[in-house]
């Protein structure tokens, strides 16, 4: 088929030790650690997860700045383990969801905070909350071949300097392989997928020329600079 228009170049993220993983959708998962959903007023009780998207094209690369994004006076930063889909699959079982895996790296979900509440209150989407340019920082991937299942470790992030958000990924409510198995059943999942996982406490607004620095053990740092 002859396109009509040039077609846009695929979004894609580093690996740790070469090549690139291009991006086909980005998939997130809402209110999974029990201190953060208690923060944004929500139980934190075990119910079934949810999930929202942003754009492949939502990705911000390595080494990047972030421009404050417009129509928001409250940006919020969101630190995750971002979880890189390596195996196609639909209904994928909880014991075989860590084959799907092709690796993990740090991510920040951005977020309009303010856009996002006037969309829960209004009962609409949330997509201009969560969907904007440059609102998935990523660092590079690492190849679970190499890391093995990340099911325990520190993640935090610092805003120039100062801690703002710390937890461990044994709290995450919902684990890897849940999270995988979840969402294979309401869409079939493909290489390329990312899949945000949530976030801890202390979710907090940014302003332009903040540096937030974000990490989990056993993976590469994530810096950005708001400009």
């Amino acid at each position: 088929m002859e396109f009509a228009l040039p077609p846009p170049p695929v979004p894609a993220v580093p690996v740790i030790g070469g090549y690139a993983f291009p991006v086909r959708r980005i998939f997130c998962v809402g209110r999974n650690y029990a201190a953060h959903a208690r923060e944004m007023g929500h139980d934190p009780d075990r119910e079934p997860p949810f999930f929202f998207t942003k754009p492949a094209d939502a990705i911000l690369l390595p080494g990047h700045p972030m421009p404050y994004p417009p129509g928001t006076r409250d940006l919020h930063h969101e630190i995750e383990l971002v979880v890189a889909i390596g195996v196609a699959g639909a209904d994928i079982p909880v014991a075989t969801a860590q084959a799907h895996v092709f690796g993990y790296a740090v991510g920040l979900d951005m977020t309009r905070r303010d856009l996002q509440n006037e969309a829960k209150k209004l009962g609409r989407p949330w997509d201009m909350a969560k969907g904007f340019d440059g609102s998935a920082p990523v660092a590079p991937i690492h190849r679970a071949s190499e890391t093995g299942p990340l099911e325990r470790g520190a993640i935090w992030l610092d805003v120039n300097g100062g801690r703002r958000q710390a937890g461990d990924l044994e709290e995450l409510i919902w684990s890897v392989p849940e999270v995988i198995a979840t969402l294979s059943g309401l869409v079939g999942l493909e290489p390329g997928d990312l899949i945000f996982t949530g976030t801890p406490e202390g979710v907090a607004s940014v302003i332009r020329g903040d540096r937030l620095h974000g990490h989990i053990d056993g993976l590469t740092d994530l810096d950005v600079t708001l400009v």
